[in-house]
């Protein structure tokens, strides 16, 4: 049967709850895949949502409900007509559908919250079509999201998300009620900071990954899969079978949730519960580090939201990387496992020689390892032998090559100030803030940017608090280091002597007229003071051109450079280096 939209309408208003569901059923199988709606009949969909909704509060079978709400979710499509579901009536209406909705001043026994019961067995296919409504709504208005503060969505999900070990809710249900509360927090401070403080946000969703990817506890920081089991006599690491996409999809919604309520946890002071709520959670994102997907691209996608979520923990708590112990195939160092370590390595030179997006894809990793190795004697031992191990090239550009600090320094000038300062602070973290051996390692070319910012291009400073580490030049390095050229960080060919080929009463003139120049320019210190440098127009430029050729002809002109600031002259004198150069 087709019917256009009028007709659906006309259907509708006669309030048969069968003719309803013919039109409606009809309507949703049309536009079931429309995602794109033109304003040629916006005032027909908003009376057809404005009717379903009217159907709604009506005592409707299910297959009708199911209906109207697949209805609500394909016209919540249309960013520009949603104005009939963002009250305060249409949201409790599908909250209550969605099983969300809280019953206000009534607690259970032990003082939590209740839910409005919908039914005694509830529909999973209307939970998840209003749930679907719901989340269309508020991405696509801001008011919708007030509303759902406003009713306390927030502490609804968080109810339903306590029973995460009871079978009765499938992987759809569970799914969207993390993608709403993701939305949720996405875009409200307050319910970011209701879901960390009131409902210990932390704690429930750690849970709730936990039971997700079924996990195991050895040890108090030491996670392993449930069902898994680990040979001792294998020389190999215990094999973990790939994530299921469902599972996946649910951890990164979590994972998301949790990023948005602990973005600022690294900058305040944390207290005792919370450090172990943070330690707790890193030991499980370690696990989720070494974990795959059952797909390559679900796999990255996991690990760069754990990455993620792992830089907004307290600096403190990242021990919990290296606290499992040392098994068979694992990476030892010191003692140490640093098999977290290592695969945060490996996927941050994944993303560099791709060369994509590399603020987005790259620097949490590397801003991770930076701070571990700040704060963690061992993995910068262990970083610095993987990315600074003992210098036996000395005649390529410290830029040039394959290895990862070749890599490493091409970044320190980058386009992007970001990547760039990122880049060199790794590398000087690694070095322990020396800038000997920070030059020694790039360049003083390279590093300039750095030292620079940080007001030790003269060298010098205090290079933190670091452990003394055994003397790493290598017989290569000792040989040529004399010959060694700081700027560049290399052994430069001989170059040809510039003076060659004149007589004594030449070289006697060039190095008078280099006197004089000298001579002059510090006679008058007007010239070359430190001066504010600042955009000077064309024609202030060419007017201190003009006194700086003076100068060079006669002392008489150099007085009147005082009437130029400072600036113009220090601006036009590239240009006269260049005329003089090209004399």
């Amino acid at each position: 049967i087709n019917m256009d939209l009028n007709a659906i309408i006309e259907n509708m208003e006669t309030g048969d709850q069968d003719a309803a569901l013919m039109a409606l059923q009809t309507y949703n199988k049309k536009m079931t895949q429309c995602f794109t709606f033109t304003t040629d009949e916006e005032e027909q969909r908003e009376r057809l949502g404005e009717l379903v909704l009217g159907f709604l509060e009506r005592d409707l079978q299910p297959s009708c409900q199911l209906a109207c709400l697949e209805t609500i979710r394909i016209l919540s499509r249309d960013k520009n007509n949603v104005a009939p579901f963002i009250t305060h009536t249409a949201m409790q209406t599908l909250s209550r559908h969605a099983g969300i909705a809280i019953s206000h001043g009534n607690v259970d026994c032990e003082g939590g919250v209740v839910l409005v019961p919908f039914a005694e067995n509830p529909d999973l296919e209307i939970i998840v079509e209003a749930l679907k409504s719901i989340c269309n709504i508020c991405l696509h208005n801001k008011v919708a999201v007030q509303v759902g503060q406003d009713l306390q969505l927030i502490v609804g999900i968080a109810e339903r998300l306590k029973q995460c070990g009871e079978d009765q809710w499938n992987h759809y249900v569970r799914f969207f009620d993390l993608r709403l509360m993701f939305l949720l927090t996405a875009q409200r401070v307050a319910m970011r900071t209701q879901l960390l403080r009131e409902l210990r946000g932390v704690s429930l969703l750690s849970n709730h990954l936990d039971a997700t990817l079924g996990l195991c506890w050895p040890d108090t920081f030491e996670v392993g899969r449930a069902g898994v089991e680990v040979d001792p006599d294998s020389e190999e690491p215990a094999e973990m079978p790939p994530l299921s996409r469902e599972k996946i999809e649910r951890a990164m919604e979590i994972l998301k949730i949790l990023f948005n309520i602990t973005y600022d946890a690294n900058r305040r002071e944390v207290d005792e519960e919370e450090a172990a709520a943070f330690r707790h959670l890193g030991a499980i994102l370690r696990h989720c580090l070494m974990s795959s997907a059952d797909a390559q691209d679900y796999t990255e996608e996991f690990h760069s939201h754990s990455l993620n979520l792992l830089g907004n923990l307290p600096l403190s708590c990242l021990d919990v990387l290296l606290m499992p112990k040392v098994q068979q195939g694992s990476i030892e160092y010191m003692g140490v496992n640093m098999d977290a370590v290592n695969m945060l390595l490996e996927y941050m030179e994944k993303r560099l020689d791709r060369g994509k997006k590399l603020k987005e894809t790259m620097l949490p990793s590397l801003n991770l390892l930076t701070e571990s190795a700040r704060i963690h004697r061992e993995t910068r031992k262990f970083l610095r032998m993987k990315v600074l191990p003992p210098l036996r090239d000395v005649k390529n550009l410290p830029e040039v090559g394959n290895a990862l600090r070749n890599k490493l320094v091409r970044l320190m000038t980058n386009i992007d100030t970001d990547v760039k300062n990122c880049a060199a602070e790794f590398l000087f973290v690694l070095c322990k803030e020396s800038v000997s051996r920070f030059i020694k390692y790039t360049g003083y070319g390279n590093a300039a940017g750095l030292l620079a910012a940080r007001g030790l291009l003269r060298g010098g400073g205090n290079p933190g608090v670091y452990s003394e580490d055994e003397d790493s030049d290598t017989e290569e390095y000792r040989e040529a280091k004399s010959q060694i050229n700081p700027v560049t960080g290399r052994v430069e060919d001989e170059q040809p002597n510039p003076m060659e080929g004149m007589t004594e009463e030449q070289k006697e003139l060039e190095a008078m007229k280099l006197v004089n120049m000298f001579d002059k320019l510090s006679r008058y210190p007007t010239a070359t003071q430190s001066c504010e440098i600042r955009d000077y127009s064309k024609e202030q430029r060419k007017e201190g051109c003009i006194y700086w050729n003076r100068a060079t002809d006669t002392d008489s002109s150099l007085q009147q450079c005082h009437r130029l600031p400072a600036g113009v002259l220090i601006a036009s004198l590239p240009t006269v280096v260049h005329a003089s150069l090209m004399s």
